[in-house]
């Protein structure tokens, strides 16, 4: 689907892209391609996960990441991608240090259990905690260069989010500390927090694959985050598998009618035997490929009535390794998402 002119202009002074999407998309996969194609020309960029899987270490094949932030990745001009993972207990030790110098104190609460039982009693409060260490990634300033001038620190933040079921209760931090704050540093954070998210210099991106429940996921994600304010990017479908019949022999195959007769043919032009078992087997794993494709194009459908710009990424057979996020980095790039 070509880019829209609205799809165009939502990516002018972006700065924080959220990266959401069903589970087994492929989300952190594209979050980190899309921070190596934010970081080319000699940019830096902060890729932040919250979820604690270390998925940003397994896709760089780099250590793992402990709560301070790690350089992960160079990127093509010079660019480099700097990793960080939040874990919600050493944010609210750090919060408890700043806000109120608890200083040895806060340990003693750690080791009775406290830190564990207010970040999961309160999981509005921890949600504040993790997006915080963005919001205060993104408002920091330093200079970078000898003679310059101060300027943010990272040119783009990129945030590998939750998954579609939770993105909108995650994001929508407001909301959620409004019954537990009302005032004080933790409600004023929430305040600050949500500003930011609602700036025109955010936005979501959600990624899918052309699946039914994928895809459904991602067009009711895309529902709830407009209606509570959120600026929609765009949409990436991953892991897309190109047709490998003609329209024709896709029809043929569907039908359970492809030529038997050009397919022993073939089979013999490359020196192989052919038996009424292997060509029976041959005709249902196209029927099943062709029923593959005719899904695939409905779902496709359905995300081009979406009128959201629209990218894609190619399966990857031999999987995801460093040398293959570069290449999807490329490709994001190629297709327009990185201006």
């Amino acid at each position: 689907m070509p880019e829209t002119a609205h799809g165009a202009s939502s990516r002018e002074g972006v700065r924080l892209h959220i990266v959401t999407g069903k589970g087994g998309t492929g989300k952190t996969t594209v979050a980190a391609a899309l921070a190596l194609a934010l970081a080319a020309g000699g940019k830096r960029v902060l890729l932040v996960e919250v979820e604690g899987r270390q998925g940003i270490s397994q896709t760089f094949d780099v250590a793992p990441l402990a709560t301070t932030e790690a350089h992960v990745a160079n990127s093509a001009g010079g660019g480099e991608v700097v990793g960080l993972s939040v874990d919600a207990k050493a944010a609210l030790l750090e919060y408890l240090q700043i806000f109120y110098k608890l200083g040895r104190a806060g340990a003693v609460l750690e080791k009775f259990g406290a830190i564990d039982f207010a970040t999961t009693i309160a999981p509005g409060v921890r949600d504040v905690l993790l997006i915080g260490k963005v919001y205060e990634a993104n408002r920091r300033t330093g200079r970078r260069g000898r003679g310059a001038r101060d300027r943010p620190v990272f040119d783009a933040i990129v945030l590998d989010a939750p998954p579609t079921g939770r993105v909108v209760r995650f994001l929508s931090v407001n909301s959620e500390v409004a019954g537990l704050a009302k005032v004080g540093p933790i409600r004023s954070q929430a305040d600050s927090i949500t500003t930011m998210l609602m700036a025109p210099q955010t936005v979501v991106h959600v990624v899918t694959l052309l699946e039914d429940m994928p895809v459904q996921e991602t067009v009711d994600a895309i529902r709830d985050l407009a209606a509570a304010g959120f600026r929609i990017g765009g949409v990436v479908i991953n892991q897309v598998r190109e047709p490998l019949l003609g329209a024709r022999q896709l029809a043929a195959a569907a039908k359970g009618s492809i030529d038997r007769g050009a397919v022993a043919a073939g089979l013999r032009a490359v020196g192989l035997k052919t038996s009424d078992g292997v060509l029976d087997g041959l005709a249902d794993e196209a029927r099943d490929h062709a029923m593959r494709v005719a899904l695939e194009r409905e779902q496709l459908q359905v995300i081009d009535a979406l009128d959201r710009p629209t990218y894609r990424l190619p399966s990857l057979p031999e999987g995801v390794d460093s040398n293959a996020v570069h290449e999807l980095a490329d490709l994001l790039t190629d297709q327009g998402m990185v201006p």
